[in-house]
């Protein structure tokens, strides 16, 4: 599951969380993945939530516009969740694991909204991430989002770009890219079959 968040700045305990995306991986019969739906949604600030305005600058946001049609916290994270779930349980898997752009950076604004609203039923696992500017870094030589889909030959809009929806969708394919790439090399494709080699 493929992750962007927008904030108002880059303190998760202090600022506030703008907008959220997520986008869906699918995998086909050869084991190969490709970028599924992508949901979002328009946050709005919780209350005494700190906004830098170069943050605002940064992302084009403007909190105050009734354009947005921003929804609470709880409500954002409920829809999003029940969405996450339906995919983990549909996969057999116990937990999803969070694939972003910096992926710390969005745990953490995710983890400090939990705690905001009182979560208990989180169906991001806790610690484990996949990081596509480390991926990046190491595929491609460059870790800014941008410009690693330039080198990766995958289309990017500057200007629609710092939009949660837009960035997890490009997060998504560079993140399909990288790994079916490997895979097609023979990354982890074992000779005794799914199970790790002894």
């Amino acid at each position: 599951m493929v992750v962007d968040i927008e904030t108002g700045g880059f303190q998760a305990a202090t600022d506030a969380l703008l907008e959220i995306a997520a986008t869906f991986v699918t995998v086909d019969a050869q084991g190969l993945l490709a970028p599924g739906e992508t949901i979002t949604f328009n946050v709005e600030p919780f209350e005494g939530a700190n906004l830098e305005p170069s943050a605002l600058e940064f992302t084009g946001i403007d909190p105050e516009s009734p354009l947005r049609g921003a929804v609470p916290e709880e409500i954002a994270l409920g829809e999003l969740y029940g969405q996450v779930r339906k995919a983990v349980k549909a996969t057999g898997c116990n937990r999803a694991i969070l694939v972003g752009h910096n992926a710390h950076f969005d745990a953490g604004f995710l983890n400090a909204a939990n705690e905001r609203c009182d979560i208990k039923r989180n169906p991001f696992h806790p610690f484990s991430h996949f990081d596509t500017a480390t991926l990046a870094g190491f595929a491609f030589g460059h870790t800014v989002l941008a410009q690693a889909c330039k080198r990766a030959r995958l289309d990017f809009s500057s200007s629609e770009a710092h939009s949660a929806a837009y960035d997890a969708a490009k997060t998504a394919e560079l993140f399909c890219l990288i790994v079916n790439r490997w895979q097609q090399l023979g990354g982890w494709q074992w000779p005794e079959g799914p199970e790790d080699p002894e």
